[in-house]
């Protein structure tokens, strides 16, 4: 076995986390990233750890179970964290980030760091005797799909994700639009669009019946549901949408001082407040289905898209039955896995398995014991999560629910949060000191 250096395929956000945890522990790393000699379907961009669904790395409150599992990436140097939180744009108590801005730090930084030799074009064969982590993504090639099919002894598992279209904030009608947070709370980060019955209506029957990239019947049945296209949820019935992102409450429209009957929320997408994209419009409509019907909301009559929503294929393994809770391979163990493809969902849980994968496959090198965070911490509880025997295993975001319940019940949700969080943030500080 060969362990002088260790392969990362893969330089998205878990692959380029994994190969600078790696990396500091004066590991020799090389990272292989098929852009820019191929490209995915959803992605354009050469560099590394590029973000191609929502810029939003959501809350940064410990409260909220992502703004948790930030804080203890924090706490354990995660680089991509430290490289969001320079790069973010306004987003009220979430932590959004200048897309452009953070792909090209993070690849300077990897570039630049002397343990760390970057491989541009795509990997056909996975090595039998180096280790190795797996970190592919969501958006794995088939070529390189077929031999990790082929490597874990099982059927593929995956599901469907949709992104959000880009627009430019000098073609939004300001004098349509307003600007505020639900509630009045925050810092007036977001521009929102108010709709009267009439105007929702005429935009609803639209959508509903605008023309869609046609998928195949299993792809339409693996749709993921937290990621639902917009006009998907549309069509559960014409309240749908108000009851989910167009819902108005919290809002006064100053220029009538009157509750809108829907609203349609935008939130900047880069550091100079350029672009903003479409809060909760994840779509597959055609792209010029995509111009006609989003006009139709006010305010975005002369819309300018910068990028058009796209859905494009996520692929996860069975990670119950592959992997231990510290993202190795049951059965072989110089093989690890990270990111979405494991079954994490979303751009914080994937760059923390990237980390998790990265420790551990030096641990695996140099014979140590691994790092198992414990599942009081939001990062141990996903671990967990993929590692336990699940026969209806489905990509989970981080989430509060996944944690062990206090030891004394606590009724209101917002406490019961903040002592969650607390807990986990003492157990983590405790396993930091032991290191």
């Amino acid at each position: 076995m060969n362990k002088e250096y260790i392969n990362v395929i893969g330089g998205g956000l878990a692959g380029c986390e994994a190969a600078y945890q790696i990396a500091q522990k004066g590991i020799k790393v090389r990272l292989y990233e098929m852009k820019p000699v191929k490209y995915s379907p959803a992605h354009s961009n050469k560099n590394l750890a590029e973000i191609v669904c929502s810029n939003s790395f959501k809350s940064n409150l410990i409260t909220n179970a992502c703004g948790l599992l930030k804080e203890e990436l924090r706490k354990l140097n995660s680089l991509l964290i430290k490289i969001a939180d320079q790069v973010a744009v306004p987003a009220g108590q979430a932590l959004a980030v200048d897309r452009e801005s953070f792909s090209e730090i993070v690849t300077k930084e990897i570039k630049n760091n002397p343990n760390i030799e970057v491989i541009n074009g795509e990997v056909t064969e996975i090595p039998e005797d180096e280790v190795t982590i797996i970190a592919t993504g969501p958006l794995t090639s088939e070529t390189l799909f077929n031999k990790i099919s082929n490597l874990i002894g099982n059927e593929e598992l995956h599901f469907y994700d949709a992104a959000a279209p880009i627009i430019e904030k000098n073609s939004i009608n300001m004098d349509i639009a307003f600007i505020g947070d639900r509630y009045g709370k925050g810092n007036d980060d977001y521009i929102n669009l108010p709709m009267e019955k009439d105007e929702y209506e005429i935009f609803w029957n639209e959508l509903v019946k605008a023309e869609i990239v046609e998928l195949h019947e299993f792809e339409k049945r693996e749709i993921f549901e937290g990621c639902m296209p917009i006009e998907v949820m549309a069509k559960r019935g014409i309240d749908t949408l108000r009851f989910g992102p167009l819902k108005p409450v919290g809002f006064i429209n100053p220029h009538t001082d009157k509750r809108p009957y829907a609203i349609v929320q935008l939130r900047q997408d880069d550091a100079n407040g350029n672009f903003y994209n479409i809060v909760g419009f994840q779509t597959n409509l055609k792209f010029g289905e995509q111009k006609r019907v989003f006009s139709l909301i006010p305010g975005l009559e002369k819309a300018e898209f910068v990028k058009y929503g796209v859905m494009h294929r996520n692929t996860f393994i069975n990670s119950p039955k592959i992997l231990k809770s510290n993202f190795q391979m049951k059965e072989r163990e110089n093989i690890f896995f990270a990111g979405q493809i494991t079954g994490v969902e979303g751009y914080v849980e994937s760059i923390a398995s990237g980390l998790i994968a990265g420790i551990n496959a030096v641990n695996y090198i140099e014979n140590k014991n691994y790092m198992n965070l414990p599942e009081e911490t939001m990062i141990g509880a996903l671990s967990k999560y993929i590692s336990t025997k699940n026969e209806k295993f489905q990509p989970m975001n981080a989430n509060f629910g996944i944690l062990p319940v206090l030891d004394n019940k606590v009724k209101d949700k917002k406490e019961r949060y903040e002592k969650l969080a607390l807990r986990s943030i003492k157990e983590l500080e405790r396993i930091i000191q032991i290191k």
